[in-house]
């Protein structure tokens, strides 16, 4: 961290690791569920949900009652997102492209970008159930183009999944909607069982069980990233707004008592009124109990001697979301290289990613960000490479090939590449000559 700033207020150190007595308990969730199949999925289901469910999979008639519970409003800005969603994330598929050329005469080289036959999305109860959250996994797959994609979400209190979630998963697009929650849904889209087919790819958050379990899945099956609590950094000046500040630092709070807010500021005084204007705000929301303690536990603010220090101590968090709430925001987008979402001026808050705008919210925390993006399509596609040569295009990259293997002392691949050798255009050709 850069030496030039100092801490109003600091908290502990962030990490992805993840409490041993999970890790086990999740060990043998999975191990039960790749055993046992539904019978396992039926059992904790009944366990840690206090649900009994038949069938897991969601009927039509349940979608169909999910919607009527919804008023049309309801349903209007539910479609809103997901159509928000859905133009941006084809926009993405837009411009991942493949492409083939003869890099040298007789040597023809490509890529082509197909999707994973079959994905597995998870939707988080939790609370508070996130009602944009199934746009965010199940679009990008269906714009990529993945066959068939699955949703699991836990059940609630009366044995279904919440309405507006539920409708949500329908209209983005989900083929196979099963009412499963927490590491079983993981083990049983990651194996398979009876009547949960298993998958290529599991995406989407969820509690640390969730994600303990996608770590331990993760080999037999891809995933995405392993994401912790919900993260945001304020990155402001002497020209912000501190009741906006306030308000957007109150919006993350409110998600749960281990979310980040963080304040980074190159004016003390806009930082302490900003805090000042946090306290006050606390009685105007409901979820003040949940935003308060999250601030005590969590809650940082930088001051930063300068603009560079600032960027520098920005970088270094690699925060989930980053608001930039500075006089020119743009003039420090090439500075920034370590955020899962960046939001640019006092009008884009954080929730209109979260839940309206387009892009994608399920975002890289815990400093995830320094080497991976969030979900997009690309989430859900994969890079082939081919080649194609000619006898002549062999006969000039043999001599190439064939010395590699002679270096490394792979016998039975140098004489794979010599039986491609021709008199007439080797000898002139390769290394030596």
């Amino acid at each position: 961290m850069c030496a030039n700033v100092e801490y109003l207020k600091e908290a502990g150190s962030a990490s992805i690791e993840i409490d041993q007595e999970v890790v086990e308990s999740v060990q043998d969730i999975l191990g039960e569920v790749r055993e046992r199949g539904d019978e396992a999925v039926h059992e904790f289901t009944e366990k840690f949900d206090g649900v009994e469910r038949e069938q897991f999979r969601v009927s039509d008639e349940e979608i169909e009652a999910a919607g009527e519970e919804l008023s049309e409003e309801d349903r209007e800005a539910i479609d809103n997102t997901i159509a928000n969603v859905r133009e941006f994330h084809e926009e993405q598929r837009e411009h991942v492209e493949g492409f083939e050329r003869e890099f040298e005469e007789g040597v023809t080289l490509g890529q082509r970008v197909v999707p994973v036959e079959s994905a597995g999305t998870y939707v988080p109860g939790g609370r508070h159930p996130l009602v944009a959250a199934p746009a965010m996994s199940i679009v990008p797959a269906k714009v990529a183009g993945v066959e068939r994609v699955i949703t699991c979400a836990p059940p609630q209190e009366n044995g279904t999944i919440q309405p507006a979630q539920l409708y949500a998963m329908d209209r983005a697009g989900a083929d196979e909607i099963y009412c499963i929650g927490g590491a079983q849904a993981v083990g049983a889209m990651a194996y398979g069982t009876d009547s949960v087919p298993g998958v290529s790819k599991v995406t989407g958050p969820g509690n640390v069980f969730v994600t303990e379990a996608q770590r331990q899945v993760f080999g037999h099956v891809g995933v995405d990233f392993l994401a912790g609590p919900s993260e945001v950094l304020l990155f402001v000046d002497e020209t912000a707004d501190p009741e906006l500040v306030a308000t957007d630092l109150l919006a993350q709070a409110e998600h749960d008592p281990n979310s980040r807010p963080i304040l980074v500021s190159t004016d003390q005084e806009t930082a302490e009124a900003s805090v000042e204007a946090f306290h006050d705000g606390l009685s105007e929301i409901r979820t003040a109990d949940v935003a308060e303690e999250c601030w005590e536990n969590n809650g940082e603010v930088v001051i930063a001697e300068t603009m560079d220090d600032a960027l520098e101590v920005v970088n270094d968090y690699a925060i989930e979301h980053l608001q930039v709430m500075i006089d020119e925001p743009r003039s420090v987008m090439d500075d920034l290289h370590n955020y899962g979402s960046l939001f640019l001026g006092d009008h884009s808050p954080v929730v209109f990613g979260d839940k309206a705008v387009g892009t994608n919210h399920s975002l890289p925390t815990l400093e995830v960000a320094k080497y991976s993006g969030g979900i997009t399509v690309n989430t859900y596609l994969k890079v082939l490479t081919h080649q194609e040569a000619t006898e002549e295009g062999a006969a000039r990259i043999a001599p190439w090939a064939a010395k590699i293997c002679e270096l490394e002392g792979t016998h039975a691949h140098q004489l794979s590449a010599e039986a491609r050798l021709r008199d007439d255009i080797s000898p002139d050709y390769g290394p030596g000559n």
